[in-house]
């Protein structure tokens, strides 16, 4: 383990460990492996957190599949939602006829997949289902259904494998409490 890593010091502590973040995504493979069988499986990947996510489940996946990419905004360098959702990077393949997989690095107000998922299901996909690493259900500000979550987590600020706080802690393999003073 890495924890005497500079980034390590601005956690308050770590919230989930590498060992717990590979064993949820060997689990999470073989639920979809079960669930999109026979198939025509896309996989996006919602840009820039859920990036190592993305990668360590799909090289988990015995399945034939494309990939996708979307860059969202919605928080800036905030530790909160704006609301207001953009497109910064669109999908570059049609998703007509397609069972869509979202894979998102953590799910909390559900305002920015809730619009993606929307999006996609009037550009005419198949199927759209939501998978995320984190879940946060607690800061939720509409009904939206996570279809797979590795981790419920309380409402704290997290960083780590993949998740930023002003672009930085993104390559911690881990999953930490960023330490309030950091933010505040």
């Amino acid at each position: 383990m890495q924890r005497d890593w500079v980034l390590y010091r601005d956690l308050d502590r770590v919230l989930i460990t590498k060992d717990e973040i590979s064993q949820a995504v060997a689990k999470l493979a073989a639920q979809l492996q079960k669930d999109y069988e026979g198939k025509d499986l896309m996989c996006v990947c919602i840009l820039k957190g859920a990036v190592l996510f993305f990668t360590d489940l799909l090289r988990e996946l015995d399945l034939p599949l494309t990939i996708d990419f979307m860059a969202i905004s919605s928080y800036g360098s905030s530790t909160k939602t704006s609301g207001v959702v953009r497109i910064l990077k669109d999908l570059d393949h049609d998703v007509l006829g397609k069972d869509v997989l979202v894979i998102e690095d953590i799910v909390d107000s559900g305002l920015t997949l809730s619009y993606i998922k929307q999006t996609l299901t009037q550009r005419g996909a198949k199927s759209v289902r939501l998978a995320t690493l984190l879940d946060k259900p607690e800061r939720r500000k509409n009904d939206l259904k996570v279809d797979y979550a590795c981790f419920i987590i309380p409402n704290e600020f997290v960083v780590g494998y993949g998740l930023d706080y002003a672009e930085k802690y993104r390559n911690l393999p881990e999953v930490g409490v960023l330490d309030p003073k950091i933010y505040t």
